[in-house]
């Protein structure tokens, strides 16, 4: 598989091989929806950065305390090219990876992984419990409240948005918009009917 691109199939096939949990694969298909969104508006690859976001996790259900490891190891023994497994483990950089995040993919998926987390909670406690509706400003509301979402990692969030030379506000915007266009696979399509 080397010198062709995984599929999205293969992609999904794979992570829910490895990962049964429905919110870590709600959370997988979520950065992979902003990861498509961030690639459209950037003129990039929209498959492979979506199929990158999609695996980004895959050993983190069996293996936690090896993520990033694993996930290389796995992504290798299915023959997957280079550069695509090096972005996975460069979304673990200065945690559980030393590779640091080079190319606008990497530091994309760097910056919103923890970011649709946040995005997430801050969804989840409003009435329409919908991303539909959710403006950034919300989030900044919330991104001020240290223990609101306490296991996201805001300076992950802020390190990614410089390295990509965007202030924050736009790319909590543009966060909200992936995430708008997989809103019903990640159920935060809300509780109203349109």
């Amino acid at each position: 598989m080397s010198n062709r691109k995984p599929t999205r199939e293969e992609a999904y096939e794979l992570l829910t091989e490895y990962n049964k949990n429905e919110s870590l694969i709600k959370h997988a298909l979520a950065v992979e929806g902003v990861m498509r969104y961030f690639a459209r508006k950037r003129g990039e690859d929209e498959e492979k950065w979506g199929v990158i976001g999609l695996v980004h996790d895959l050993d983190y259900e069996r293996y936690p305390d090896q993520h990033c490891t694993m996930s290389e190891k796995i992504l290798r023994e299915h023959g997957w090219p280079e550069d695509y497994i090096r972005a996975v483990i460069s979304h673990g950089w200065g945690i559980c990876s030393n590779v640091e995040p080079q190319t606008d993919l990497e530091k994309t998926l760097y910056a919103i992984d923890e970011l649709t987390g946040l995005v997430v909670t801050t969804a989840l406690v409003r009435p329409s419990k919908s991303v539909m509706d959710l403006k950034a400003k919300s989030v900044k509301k919330k991104w001020k409240d240290k223990r609101f979402a306490a296991g996201v990692d805001r300076s992950i969030i802020e390190k990614g948005a410089s390295m990509l030379g965007m202030e924050l506000t736009a790319m909590i915007t543009d966060t909200i918009m992936g995430m708008r266009e997989v809103a019903e696979a990640i159920g935060l399509k809300g509780v109203t009917e349109d």
